[in-house]
C-alpha cells in the first residue's frame, strides 16, 4: 500500500511539475495576478514590485553557486574522494545505502545546512557507484531530505536572529519581543528537540520504504561520472614558466594556509558561527589545498561550475517574486500581509502555532528564504502571538519549521543538489512530496501537543 502510495507521488509529480525555471516563472505570474486582484494594485505597481527586488539576491545567489561549486571542488580532492568512496562501501544493500545518505543528510543539516546540502547529494552519488541496485532518484532525494530540519539546528537563520543581542528585535516583531531569547528556548526547547529527534530516527526508515521493486529501479551508469575525474597534469622537462606555477604546490600551500589562519581565527573569536560564508570559505581554502596544486584545483572547479546554470537564472526571479509578495498597496496591505493575517484570524491560543507552521509554509513556496521569511512574517504572526498568550519562542520556531517543511517541494533550495547530481526537479519530487506529508504530520502534533 504504501509502495503504491509513493509511486502514485512519484507519477504526479513526473507528469506535472515543470522544469524549476518554468515553475519560478508560473509563480511569478501567478503573485503578480494575485497582487491586482487581491491588494488592488495596478499591473504597473506589480511590475514595479517585481523589477525592484529582481536582483536583491545577488549576493545570496553567488553565495549559493559557491556552494555547489566549492563544495563539489573539495569532493574531489583524492583525499576526501577517498573518504567518501569508503564511507560509500559501508551499506551493501539498496535500502542500507538509502537509510544511511538520509542519516548523515539529517546530521550534516542539523549542524549547518549549506554543509548538509552538498554533504547529502555528494554522499549519495559516491553511493550510486558503489551499491548496485540502488534507485538513484531516492539516493540523491534522501540526501535533500535532511534539509527539512535546518531551521531548527544550529544555523537556523531565526532562532539565531532572535539569540542576537544587537537586532533590533522589537522593529521586527513590532514590539512583541523586546529582548533576546536564548536557543535553550528555540532550537533547545522541548518542542524542538523532540520532534527532530522523532524525525531524525524515522526518515530514513521512511526514506528506505520508499525504495521501488527492482524492476522499477532507475539506476545509474557508474561511467556518467568519468568526466568527473581530474587529470593529474604530468611533468614535462620543458613546461613553460607559467605551466611550472599552475603544476607547482608552493602558491596552493600560501594561499590555503591564509585562508586556513582566517578560519582557525574566526573560530577562536566567534564560537561555533559557521554561517554560509564561513562554510564556503573552509571548502575553497581547505579544496585548494587538498588538491596539491592550482591547476588540478582549477580543473575541478571547471567541472564544478557546470551545474550552477539553474541557480544563476532562476534566483532573481524567486527575487521578484519576493518584491511583488512584500509590495504593499496605498493602505500598506501587501499580499504576505494577507496570507499571514488570515491564518492569525481563524487561531486561538492552542491552535495558533499550528496555524502558524501552515501559513509559513505557504509562505515559503514564494518567499523561499528563511530571513525573508521572517521579514514578513515576524511583524504579524510575533505581535498576534503575544496577544493570544503564546510564548514568543514558540511562534517563531513554528514560523521556522513552516519555512524548512515546504523547502520539500520548493525547488528553490534543491538547486545545488540536483545540479550535483546532473538531475531535474521532477526526478526528486515525487519522494520529497511524501517527506513533506510526512513530516507536517509531525510537526503540527508537536505543535499542538507540546
Amino acid at each position: 500500500m504504501f509502495r503504491k502510495f509513493t509511486n502514485g507521488c512519484v507519477n504526479l509529480v513526473g507528469k506535472y511539475l515543470p522544469d524549476p525555471f518554468l515553475f519560478a516563472v508560473i509563480l511569478t505570474i501567478l503573485v503578480f495576478a494575485m497582487g491586482i486582484f487581491s491588494t488592488g494594485q495596478t499591473p504597473l505597481d506589480m511590475i514595479g514590485h517585481w523589477s525592484g527586488g529582481f536582483w536583491s539576491l545577488l549576493a545570496f545567489s553567488m553565495q549559493m553557486a559557491l556552494v555547489l561549486v566549492t563544495g563539489h571542488t573539495l569532493a574531489q580532492a583524492p583525499i576526501i574522494k577517498k573518504g567518501l568512496r569508503n564511507l560509500a562501501g559501508i551499506p551493501k544493500t539498496p535500502g542500507a545505502a538509502i537509510f544511511a545518505v538520509t542519516l548523515v543528510a539529517l546530521i550534516a543539516s542539523w549542524i549547518n545546512w549549506g554543509f548538509g546540502l552538498v554533504i547529502g547529494a555528494l554522499y549519495a552519488k559516491e553511493l550510486a557507484k558503489k551499491v548496485k541496485g540502488v534507485d538513484y532518484r531516492l539516493l540523491i532525494a534522501s540526501g535533500y531530505s535532511g534539509f527539512v530540519i535546518w531551521h531548527a539546528g544550529f544555523s537556523g537563520s531565526i532562532p539565531l536572529t532572535l539569540a542576537t543581542t544587537t537586532a533590533d528585535l522589537a522593529g521586527m516583531t513590532r514590539g512583541a519581543v523586546n529582548a533576546a531569547i536564548p536557543t535553550s528556548e528555540t532550537i533547545f526547547a522541548l518542542f524542538t528537540v523532540v520532534p527532530v529527534l522523532v524525525l531524525i530516527a524515522t526518515i530514513p526508515l521512511l526514506n528506505k520504504a520508499m525504495h521501488p521493486k527492482a524492476e522499477d529501479v532507475v539506476s545509474v551508469d557508474p561511467k556518467i561520472f568519468d568526466d568527473e575525474e581530474i587529470e593529474v597534469a604530468a611533468a614535462k622537462a620543458d613546461m613553460t614558466p607559467a605551466e611550472k606555477m599552475e603544476n607547482s604546490p608552493v602558491l596552493s600551500i600560501a594561499i590555503g594556509l591564509m585562508g586556513l589562519t582566517f578560519i582557525v581565527k574566526h573560530f577562536i573569536d566567534k564560537g561555533f558561527d559557521l554561517n554560509l560564508n564561513v562554510v564556503n570559505f573552509i571548502f575553497l581554502f581547505v579544496g585548494v589545498l587538498l588538491h596539491g596544486t592550482p591547476r588540478r584545483f582549477l580543473n575541478a572547479v571547471t567541472i564544478a561550475a557546470k551545474g550552477t546554470g539553474g541557480i544563476i537564472i532562476q534566483f532573481p526571479f524567486y527575487a521578484g517574486i519576493m518584491g511583488m509578495m512584500t509590495g504593499a498597496n496605498v493602505e500598506g496591505v501587501s499580499l504576505a500581509a494577507q496570507m499571514s493575517n488570515f491564518f492569525v484570524n481563524i487561531s486561538n491560543t492552542t491552535t495558533f502555532p499550528f496555524f502558524s507552521f501552515i501559513s509559513a509554509g505557504i509562505v515559503n513556496f514564494f518567499v523561499p528564504s528563511g530571513g525573508g521569511q521572517w521579514a514578513v512574517q515576524a511583524p504579524i504572526m510575533m505581535p498576534a502571538g503575544a496577544e493570544l498568550g503564546v510564548d514568543a519562542a514558540k511562534t517563531a520556531m513554528a514560523i521556522a519549521w513552516g519555512d524548512g517543511w515546504t523547502n520539500m517541494i520548493q525547488p528553490f533550495w534543491a538547486l545545488p543538489a540536483l545540479g550535483i547530481a546532473g538531475l531535474g526537479a521532477k526526478d526528486i519530487m515525487g519522494y520529497c512530496l511524501v517527506n513533506l506529508i510526512y513530516v507536517g504530520i509531525v510537526v503540527s502534533l508537536f505543535l499542538l501537543i507540546l
